[in-house]
Order: C-alpha cells, then structure tokens, then sequence
C-alpha cells in the first residue's frame, strides 16, 4: 500500500525550501507526496532580490475542495512548515480535522516555524493558533530552542530545562518532540550544536516510557536554507521506518542532513573560490546530488540515551 503525505509548504523556482526542501527526498526513499504551495516565490528571501505570490485561506480551501470532490483526500501523513498568515493556519487547521476523519490513524508532522536565537519572523498572532490549535494536532513537533520556549512559556537555560518543556510539549499534544538545535553547550566543545528529542510509547500493557536522546551536531560555518524543511520530511521518513526508535531514526535524519550539507558547502566554497564568502546561490542544498545519502546515510551522528 503506497504511503501518502500532504506536505504544505513554500515553494521557489529556484533553489531547495520548503516543498522543494521535502519532495524529492520523500519520493526517493518511496513516498507519494501531494502539494499545497502555500507560496510561490523566484526564490527564497535570502537573495538580494525575489519576486511571487502568497496562497490566500481562501484559494487554498478551493484546493482542497476540488481533491474532495474527486474523492482523493485519503492520506497517512500531513507535512507542514512555514506559514506566516493566520487565517491560512487556521484552515490548515480545519483541513487536517477533517483529513483525520477520513483516516484517524493519520500523522500529522508540524514544523512550528516562527521564529529563532530570540526574533519572531512570523505575525504574533500565529502563536495562539500554534499553542492552542496546532499543537494539539500534531502527532511530530520539530521546534528550535525559540519556538519550544514560545510555545511552553519556559526558558531553557539547562538540559534538564529542555527535558521538562519536551514533556510540557507532550502534554499540549504529540508523542514525539525533537527539539533541533539548541544554545546549550555541547561536550564536545564549540564546533558542536546540541539538539535533543522525547518520543512517548504505548506499551503493549497500556502503560507509557518515553526514550529521551542527546546529539551532538558538527557545526557549518555558513548560512544554509531549507535545512528545517528537509529535517522535519527525513523525520517523517525515517519515523515512519523506525516508528518505536527515535534514536534511529534521529541519527539517520541527522546525517541525511550532515551530508547534505557538507556536500553543499564544499561545493559553494569550490565555486565562490579562496577568500570569499559564497552566495545564496552558490549555498543552495545540493540535494539531487546527495539522492544516495538520502536514501542510505552512512550513520555520523550518534545520538546517546539520556
């Protein structure tokens, strides 16, 4: 039976964000993806210059009501991300309702994007409708440190304060948090970002563990985009995989990333030449060349049990 996602989500002509970020790695490791560009932009912000339309609540409804009307809204996930509209929010909110009475089983992956190291880049007003609306609906939250701290009203000054707003997020909702990137220090020392993730499991018993797990992350000197979009779809691949093993499934999302992103950033530095620093363009995820890694990544980050 073919595993179907609904992924909501930005698109550029050019470059890797959002939809583009997604797709192609969802489809070579076997999903079927259907898409809801949310935007349709020349290319990300990023650039000196970008040009495109925003999909309004309203037309995005008229999407939706045509694949009903075919009868095609059977879907066993739903992807979203960046969303900086509350209206549009709202009824990606009515849609995936409705999408789960047509399959109750389906998961519903949310990366909260509002925000990151302290600055809101989305409305305001978006965070009720995440804390009270979305959340709650999603089965697989990706925060950053930022948005799990706006989202719980709690600082995260410590591991043991980032153990207790992943529980405070599981109470609001979804069974699995992994928070990707954090400000804590690493032990490995500075070249390293910290990032951590909690998944709730029934027991055959009824009775709920939660596995919680640390990883060290290599850090890259130099600006990428569309890395969250392809983190929250290889998590929703390598979760559908290894759905009782976030560790697993953690570490083969982590170095998906890690190859990609080294291969990029080898790339841009060839291309930019000694000295200088590469452009937004010349820092587009090398993702077409990195189809090997995505569908079989050579383990580099090991996450450890905390």
């Amino acid at each position: 039976m073919d595993c179907r996602v609904l992924s909501v989500q930005s698109h550029v002509v050019r470059g890797y964000v959002g939809n583009k970020s997604a797709i192609f790695p969802l489809q070579v490791l076997g999903f079927e993806v259907d898409s809801i560009n949310s935007v349709q932009f020349s290319n990300h912000t990023g650039y000196a210059h970008w040009k495109g339309q925003v999909l309004t609540a309203e037309e995005l409804n008229v999407l939706y009501e045509g694949i009903k009307l075919n009868n095609v809204t059977h879907y066993d996930y739903i992807l979203t991300g960046y969303s900086r509209d509350r209206s549009f929010l709202e009824m990606v909110v009515d849609i995936i309702q409705e999408l789960k009475k047509t399959n109750p089983s389906l998961v519903y992956v949310c990366d909260p994007v509002m925000g990151d190291q302290g600055a809101m880049y989305v409305p305001e007003d978006l965070v009720p409708v995440y804390r009270e609306k979305v959340v709650p609906l999603a089965h697989i939250l990706t925060p950053n440190q930022f948005e799990a701290e706006v989202l719980t009203g709690k600082k995260i000054k410590t591991k043991e304060d980032a153990i207790e707003v992943m529980d405070l997020l599981h109470d609001m909702g979804p069974d699995t948090v992994v928070l990707t990137s954090t400000e804590l220090p690493s032990e490995h020392g500075d070249d390293f970002l910290v990032a951590l993730g909690s998944q709730k499991i029934m027991q055959p018993d009824g009775t709920i563990v939660s596995q919680k797990i640390c990883m060290d992350i290599p850090k890259v000197d130099a600006v990428f985009v569309g890395t969250g979009d392809l983190f929250a779809a290889m998590l929703l691949a390598w979760t559908h995989n290894h759905p009782k093993d976030l560790k697993t499934a953690c570490e083969k999302t982590l170095s998906v990333m890690h190859h990609v992103i080294k291969r990029t950033f080898t790339y841009a530095n060839e291309m930019s030449g000694p000295g200088k620093r590469p452009s937004p363009a010349q820092l587009e995820l090398r993702m077409v060349q990195s189809k090997a890694d995505i569908e079989n990544p050579a383990i580099v980050v090991e996450a450890n049990v905390l």
